[in-house]
């Protein structure tokens, strides 16, 4: 799964690498195998790997059955941090939540899980080689 923050107007890149440490460590307390820092690629030559971290951008690695318990804790903890939205990619699907009402979130939360275990439905290893989306922005 990758998730990418996009911070308010007025956030800088070190706040929202900050938000995105933040909501690192939080995910990393829930059952999953691993949460890492997204990198941007290969590292050019003489270049720190730090350099090559997308701000924002996270890889989680986790169990197909985590999935809910990852959503929940990212739709309660982007309602009180400066963080306009947090793009989700599973696979094929993806879902991009906002701070919007609670119920608009859900709703989204649960059509992306149910595209995500219908795009999974055929693949024994849970991959998500599927095709559908399983969701949209909330408004």
């Amino acid at each position: 799964m990758q998730l990418v923050l996009t911070g308010r107007q007025d956030s800088d890149q070190e706040e929202l690498d900050e938000l995105t440490r933040g909501l690192r460590d939080r995910l990393l307390e829930l059952d999953v195998d691993d949460v890492q820092l997204h990198r941007a690629g290969e590292i050019p030559e003489g270049a720190k790997p730090v350099d090559a971290l997308t701000v924002g951008a996270l890889a989680v690695t986790m169990a197909p059955i985590a999935l809910r318990s990852v959503l929940s804790l990212i739709q309660t903890w982007i309602e009180n941090r400066p963080v306009r939205t947090v793009s989700i990619a599973l696979g094929e699907n993806s879902l991009e939540l906002q701070a919007v009402s609670t119920a608009d979130q859900q709703r989204l939360i649960e059509a992306f899980v149910t595209a995500h275990e219908a795009a999974t439905a055929g693949d024994p290893d849970g991959d998500a080689t599927g095709t559908g989306s399983g969701g949209g922005q909330g408004d």
